[in-house]
């Protein structure tokens, strides 16, 4: 029996189109021996705007939300885990697309460390004239240690210096923490700061995901920047990030050989 990862993603219609190539991205990669995936798409709503996109392939589950309502991408991705019966959690946006190796190289490092509990990469953002750009603050190659990220993220002007689009996470970790946040944004970012408040991590220099800018992405929409919605979710971030640290508290410990089937 494989063992599988589980990759998660949260869409809306003017995003769809955009499956195609992150399916592709994901066709492409490489797995060890004994491993699979599944990709569990989840619509932010109901509509007939992203059915049509989906690809025609066993690996892939689509499922909607409610009605014609959007509830934002936290909810749409923390239904999707019911879905998602993996060891890991790999987040993929609709709009963005994996470089090549990168499932394999995040689970050769979290499997090789079980005090690890979760892996990002570097990210390169792809503009619309298909050129990349990327992020000068990127951390060394290596284990992140906890509370690090929280430390840089409140230093610089709340910017992480690792993606939370990159992210692949223990599954058991994930739902420990109740999945992302229910934010109308940055939810994404309030899990990656509570997941480094409880949880060593780690990060690969090579780039994992190109993280496509367009016009009509979320991230770019003016509410997204409004002054005082986002001092409140970065108020929140923080403060669910802070008191899980006060806590102490650690996932429980894994040997080397665990498997949850045995």
């Amino acid at each position: 029996m494989s063992r599988r990862i589980v990759i998660v993603t949260a869409v809306h219609g003017p995003s769809a189109r955009y499956l195609p190539e992150a399916h592709a991205s994901l066709a492409a990669q490489e797995l060890p021996d004994g491993w699979d995936w599944r990709w569990v798409i989840q619509e932010d709503g109901v509509t007939h705007d992203v059915r049509p996109h989906v690809p025609d392939d066993p690996r892939v589950v689509f499922r909607q939300g409610r009605g014609d309502r959007q509830a934002g991408p936290g909810v749409a991705r923390t239904m999707a885990l019911a879905h998602a019966d993996g060891e890991y959690v790999k987040v993929l946006d609709a709009d963005d697309r994996l470089a090549p190796g990168t499932l394999a190289r995040d689970l050769t490092a979290l499997e090789a460390d079980p005090g690890l509990g979760w892996a990002t990469s570097r990210a390169l953002d792809l503009l619309p004239d298909g050129s990349t750009t990327g992020f000068p603050g990127d951390p060394a190659h290596g284990p992140i240690e906890r509370g690090a990220v929280l430390d840089f993220w409140r230093a610089n002007g709340f910017r992480a210096q690792v993606h939370p689009a990159t992210l692949l996470v223990r599954r058991d970790l994930l739902l420990a923490l109740g999945g992302w946040m229910a934010l109308p944004a940055s939810e994404d970012t309030g899990l990656l700061l509570a997941l480094n408040c409880v949880s060593r991590g780690w990060f690969t220099e090579e780039v994992g995901l190109l993280y496509r800018k367009w016009e009509g992405q979320v991230t770019g929409q003016a509410s997204h920047v409004d002054p005082a919605e986002r001092e409140a979710r970065m108020a929140v971030v923080e403060a669910r990030a802070r008191a899980l640290a006060s806590y102490g508290w650690h996932p429980p410990h894994r040997t080397q050989d665990a498997d949850p089937r045995r």
